[in-house]
Formats: structure tokens, C-alpha cells, sequence
């Protein structure tokens, strides 16, 4: 039995989880090619805000034209230097080239590519891949390795604390919803509040305490109208 599973979830929403601690080492070139796409995906999204890929851009509106150029040399510029940090491990690279996929392709072709990046994250204990798992990724997120790694989480915040706040398409415990096709941006204790919520989801025995944990954490709304609701 692995040190995850041999720490029980009521343990993992009462108590620090210094025992399971990963041996996680971020490669230094890795994260320098992360750093370096970042500027560039943000570029994207605000380009993106106002001019979507999903909405034709009309050749008579200059400014439209001119900002589907820009976000057309701009993202994969940036998808590019994502993919070598993740030969390299990078595990916040991983779970943004996971994001850009779940953004740009169709539903179908999604779990494939963007669900093994999700999980090689979430193993080196980085929390936002955890809610786009439970939705696009089985037979993993119904499986004992899942919870296993989200119970690894809590002991990894202070060496992911300065990759934050990081964007989701959707966070349930987030009281801010995005408009239209925007992005959703959460905090570190946002992302750790998703990982309270999922694993009431898994272990119905402690759900009450992991869900009160999530409400703790950030306010959590979804885990509170669960609670709400089992009284």
C-alpha cells in the first residue's frame, strides 16, 4: 500500500501532510522555457478576449484582422516553447499544453491529448489539472491512483506557491464565473479548495469533513450547498 492510500482522507482534511511529500525536482531549463511562454499566452488570451477564434474575423474590420494575426504568430510560438518544456517534465508546462488542447480541440479528441499531460501534472503534486481530470479522464479519475495523487497535493504547496494564480475552463469552488469563453483564474487555496471538494466526491465515509475543509479553505459555494443539502 502506497504512503497516499495508507493516510486516510479524514487524516488528509484534518491534518498537514508532511509525510507525503513527492521528491519533486523542477528542471532549471525546463522552467525557463515555461517562463519565457507565458508572456505570449497572455498576449493570446487578451487578443483572444476580444477577438475569439471560435467567431469569424471580418477582412472590412482592420483591428480585428490585425489582432487575429497577432494571436495567430503568437500562440504558437508559445505552444512551442510549452511542449519543450514538457520534454523536459515541467509539470505547470504540462498542465498549460493540457489547457490550450481542452481550449482549441474538439470534445473527442481531447482525453487523448490532453489527458496524459493532466496526469504526469498532477503526479508531481501540481493541483489545477485535478478538476479538468475528474471530468475528461477516465478510467484514472474513478481509480485509487487518483486519489492517491490528489492526497499527495497538500504537501507540495510551497514549491508550486509562485506558479500561481493559473487558469481552468471551470472551478466549482471559485465564486467568480467567467463570461462567454473566458478563462476562469484561481488562487493557490482556490485550486487546493477543488481538491478538498473531488475527494468528498471519492470517499463518501469522510465527505462531510473534506467538503467542510473545502469551505474552509476559500468559501468554497459547491461544497457548501453539498453540505447544505446532507443535513
Amino acid at each position: 500500500m502506497s504512503r497516499a492510500a495508507a493516510l486516510s482522507p479524514l487524516l488528509l482534511a484534518l491534518a498537514p501532510l508532511a509525510a507525503h511529500a513527492l521528491e519533486i525536482q523542477i528542471d532549471p531549463h525546463a522552467d525557463l522555457l515555461y517562463r519565457q511562454a507565458l508572456p505570449l499566452l497572455e498576449q493570446a488570451d487578451s487578443l483572444d478576449d476580444s477577438s475569439s477564434p471560435l467567431r469569424p474575423v471580418v477582412d472590412s474590420d482592420p483591428e480585428l484582422s490585425r489582432q487575429g494575426k497577432a494571436m495567430a504568430h503568437t500562440l504558437p510560438t508559445a505552444v512551442a516553447l510549452l511542449k519543450k518544456s514538457v520534454a523536459l517534465g515541467h509539470p505547470v508546462a504540462q498542465y498549460r499544453l493540457a489547457l490550450y488542447y481542452m481550449t482549441f480541440l474538439p470534445a473527442a479528441q481531447i482525453p487523448e491529448a490532453a489527458c496524459p499531460l493532466l496526469e504526469a501534472s498532477l503526479k508531481q503534486g501540481f493541483a489545477p489539472p485535478a478538476p479538468a481530470i475528474s471530468t475528461w479522464c477516465p478510467p484514472y479519475n474513478a481509480s485509487p491512483a487518483y486519489r492517491d495523487d490528489m492526497e499527495a497535493i497538500p504537501s507540495m504547496a510551497t514549491l508550486y506557491a509562485a506558479y500561481y494564480p493559473q487558469p481552468a475552463v471551470r472551478l466549482a469552488c471559485n465564486r467568480s464565473q467567467p463570461q462567454g469563453l473566458e478563462m476562469q483564474w484561481g488562487r493557490q487555496r482556490d485550486y487546493q479548495a477543488e481538491v478538498y471538494r473531488l475527494l468528498g466526491d471519492l470517499d463518501p465515509q469522510h465527505r462531510r469533513s473534506l467538503l467542510q475543509k473545502a469551505v474552509e479553505i476559500n468559501g468554497c459555494a459547491a461544497a457548501q450547498q453539498r453540505l447544505t443539502s446532507q443535513r
